[in-house]
Formats: structure tokens, C-alpha cells, sequence
């Protein structure tokens, strides 16, 4: 039986609520030492912020992160999966959409999140499915280098 995003996602998603400053989003991110905070609103997740997101948006065009709300440069709408898709399908998902972190969402609640090197390092299907994308430039550069060898 095929792996479950349920059964690899980390479930204790760190978020942040609309109408807080990307300086705030930061602090949390480093405190916590993470990658990305999960926006909501009213508790929904409505959005996505990254580190890159950050770096482009903020840093490249030198604006003030007092002073910019971190639902000015969050990504959205929001691509979700469920915990219940296959690893096959997220790792999928993942590459056609050309992202990294996929929240996991059910009954429009935030239940968890799944990266792509969370699904490799627990299915070796996902590493094909990259091999193929990569063969075909559909992969990301930042991606390209996990597979070359």
C-alpha cells in the first residue's frame, strides 16, 4: 500500500495571522528555524510566505519590513494538498506547480505540511517522477542540483 502525505507531514505548522509585519514573520521564522510561515486569517490559511519570498520581495527592492504586512508579498491562493493523496501525487503537485512546501489541508483547516525532500526521503517513486521533470526542464533550477549527479 502506497505511502499517505498523513503519514510522513509535519502536523505542528508554524503560522502567522494577516496584519502582522514581514519583520514579525521573520522573527518567528528564525526563532523557530524555519523555511516558511503559513498565513491565515480568522485561522484559515489563506497564504504562504518563504524565505525567498522575503529575499525578492523585501531585501531586492529595499523595503522596509516594519512597515510591509506580510500579506503584501505572501504567495496565493494557497496550493494545498490532503493528507490523505498519495506521496505519488504530492510529489506531482509539487513539481507541475513548481513549488517546494505544500500545506496540508482538510475541511479547510491546516492539518499539516509536506515538503518535496520530506516525500524523497520516504518514497523513491518521487525521485523518478523528479527524474522525469528534470528530463523534460520542467524542474526548477533550484531543484535541478538535488538530481544531477
Amino acid at each position: 500500500m502506497p505511502f499517505k502525505v498523513s503519514d510522513i507531514m509535519t502536523r505542528n505548522v508554524v503560522t502567522i495571522e494577516i496584519g502582522k509585519t514581514v519583520r514579525e514573520a521573520v522573527e518567528i521564522m528564525n526563532k523557530k528555524e524555519i523555511g516558511c510561515l503559513i498565513i491565515t486569517k480568522g485561522g484559515n490559511p489563506v497564504g504562504i510566505v518563504t524565505e525567498r519570498d522575503i529575499l525578492k520581495k523585501i531585501v531586492v527592492k529595499a523595503r522596509d519590513p516594519e512597515k510591509t504586512k506580510i500579506e503584501e508579498i505572501m504567495s496565493t491562493p494557497l496550493i494545498t494538498g490532503s493528507p490523505n493523496m498519495t506521496l505519488e501525487d504530492a510529489a506531482k503537485l509539487l513539481v507541475l506547480r513548481r513549488i517546494k512546501k505544500l500545506p496540508i489541508v482538510e475541511k479547510g483547516k491546516l492539518v499539516g505540511i509536506v515538503t518535496l525532500f520530506d516525500i524523497v526521503r520516504w518514497e523513491p517513486l518521487a525521485i523518478n517522477i523528479l527524474k522525469k521533470a528534470l528530463a523534460e526542464e520542467r524542474l526548477p533550477l533550484h531543484m535541478r542540483k538535488f538530481l544531477k549527479e
